[in-house]
């Protein structure tokens, strides 16, 4: 199933419980454009509400980038006064809300260029595979762009402060291996190999019980956060939700029955 869209630049589809998030704009590599940021809450909000998918992958289309960037050639009629810059950040903003709303994991499948407004994007995956070809930087010292609190924040979380500093004030590019030693990327693997790592990981996923999933990733990122400003009882009501759920029951009937549990996510 493939969503429809506003645009061609974004694609959304659906396949085997797996939403497919493609950025389509090769000719620039995968530059973000204000159209494509405008596309991702439509993108992010269907895969939330639609129950056969239990996992989103975000990917670049053709062979040479993930996402490039921001598209610089919009910057002089988006972002050059104060006003337009205001307009372009509430899009961001949005997108950004809803990437990091889905209750559903994802995954940044990374090829190629991975740099400053595409970090950000695979940024918000809950994993990251890259190729061996992939490479990752923030170029904004050298462009004079400011980063937000919330991209920074995302960094640091990330890879901790130090190497937050490197990436930030030197701007240069982290190549795959290094990427992987940093704990940017979760994992590193052959360029041909990509797509069917990412592919199996996300089938294996699906397969998983979903209310299981959503609780662990509601508990992750509440660990994220300061003692004070987590959610414990938004965690347990969705944990208690598993143990109410028709899945506990097939999950444990399928392991006595020593057959593959089909989970329903209810």
């Amino acid at each position: 199933m493939k969503l429809a869209l506003n645009t061609d630049r974004m694609i959304a589809e659906v396949e085997d419980g797996i939403g497919w998030v493609t950025f389509n704009n090769p000719a620039r590599l995968n530059a973000i454009s204000m159209e494509m940021v405008e596309a991702i809450p439509t993108i992010f909000e269907t895969f939330q509400a639609d129950e056969s998918v239990r996992v989103v992958v975000t990917r670049g289309a053709g062979d040479r980038a993930f996402v490039s960037g921001a598209d610089i050639s919009e910057f002089e009629e988006k972002r050059s006064s104060a006003q337009a810059r205001e307009i372009y950040d509430e899009h961001s903003k949005a997108a950004a809300a809803a990437m990091l709303a889905l209750e559903k994991p994802t995954v940044a499948m990374v090829r190629g260029y991975c740099i400053g407004g595409g970090l950000m994007m695979a940024l918000r995956a809950d994993m990251r595979i890259a190729a061996e070809d992939a490479q990752f930087g923030i170029p904004a010292a050298r462009l004079g762009l400011g980063y937000g609190y919330a991209g920074v924040t995302g960094l640091v979380d990330l890879v901790g402060p130090a190497y937050a500093n490197e990436i930030l004030f030197s701007a240069r590019r982290f190549q795959a291996d290094e990427a992987l030693r940093i704990g940017l990327v979760n994992r590193v693997v052959e360029v041909n190999a990509l797509e069917d790592t990412v592919r199996d990981l996300a089938l294996s996923i699906a397969d998983n019980a979903p209310l299981t999933i959503k609780a662990a990733k509601f508990a992750i990122r509440e660990a994220c956060k300061d003692a004070e400003k987590r959610d414990m009882d938004g965690l347990a009501s969705r944990v208690e939700a598993c143990f109410q759920s028709e899945d506990f029951i097939e999950g444990r009937r399928a392991f006595m029955e020593k057959r593959k549990a089909a989970f329903q996510g209810r």
